[in-house]
């Protein structure tokens, strides 16, 4: 299985499908090609969420705001999934999702870590400087999944050069936590990084001075009203029942939230 993410629309992921349809059987299927645009983290955040329910398969991951520069094309190997993305740091924290581990094995001691090889994707062919995902990541994804892993290309060069990406820790303080709006979903909920067991035990938690009723479902609300809940990624969310949370607490990605219970 082949999986395909991006943050680019149609048409373009149809060209990375036809690109892995023609040198690859592979079953294809599509995680999103919505992210938010050029938003690395946002799509590190999801596919850290998304990923890790897939079972075994070959992940290509373009979200390439240095597509054209000198960064690197990368494979990573985590678990039994490869990952195939530009060396921003997308990929990082899926990977030590899947493997379990906390850094990448370049020298054999950490048998729970990851493996990063580097992609040389000249291949005899011409790459657009601004359509990687067509030209570099989708033949390399079909070249890693049909030959069973990067080793078995000489194209792939295993590096301990990579680009890291973790997300900030919140601050604990008194009786609360100072925390960061990591990413906005569909909805309009607001996703923190602050984890939810240090609330679900309030009946109310104040958000930057305002008390609102912590519940464990929207549907608790009544429509139109605010909400502090536990997501399923089991990160502290703001909400509004059948409504946007982002415009009903002003907040958006990267701004500040303090709580406090």
């Amino acid at each position: 299985m082949i999986t395909l993410a991006s943050d680019f629309p149609s048409p373009y992921p149809a060209a990375m499908r036809g690109v892995i349809c023609s040198r690859s059987d592979a079953r294809i299927e599509d995680i999103a090609h919505d992210f938010p645009r050029q938003d690395v983290r946002a799509a590190a955040f999801w596919l850290r969420e998304v990923l890790p329910y897939f079972p075994p398969a070959t992940h290509c991951v373009v979200v390439d705001p240095g597509v054209g520069t000198d960064r690197s094309a990368l494979v990573v190997e985590a678990g039994d999934h490869e990952i195939i993305a530009p060396d921003n740091g997308v990929a990082v924290p899926v990977a030590r999702e899947l493997a379990g581990g906390d850094g990448a094995e370049t020298d054999g001691s950490d048998s729970e870590a990851f493996d990063v090889w580097e992609i040389e994707y000249d291949d005899g062919e011409t790459a657009s400087n601004t359509f990687h995902g067509r030209d570099v990541f989708a033949p390399a994804a079909a070249d890693v999944h049909d030959e069973g892993g990067p080793a078995a290309l000489d194209r792939c060069m295993r590096t301990d050069d990579w680009v890291d990406l973790t997300f900030p820790e919140p601050d604990m303080v008194a009786k609360g936590a100072r925390g960061e709006v990591l990413v906005v979903d569909g909805f309009g909920n607001v996703i923190t990084n602050i984890p939810g067991g240090s609330v679900e035990d309030s009946e109310g938690v104040r958000v930057n001075d305002e008390l609102i009723p912590f519940r464990d479902a929207y549907a608790v609300r009544d429509p139109g009203e605010r909400l502090v809940t536990v997501g399923s990624h089991g990160n502290v969310e703001l909400a509004v029942n059948r409504g946007r949370g982002d415009e009903a607490f002003d907040l958006g990605v990267g701004d500040s939230v303090l709580l406090e219970w």
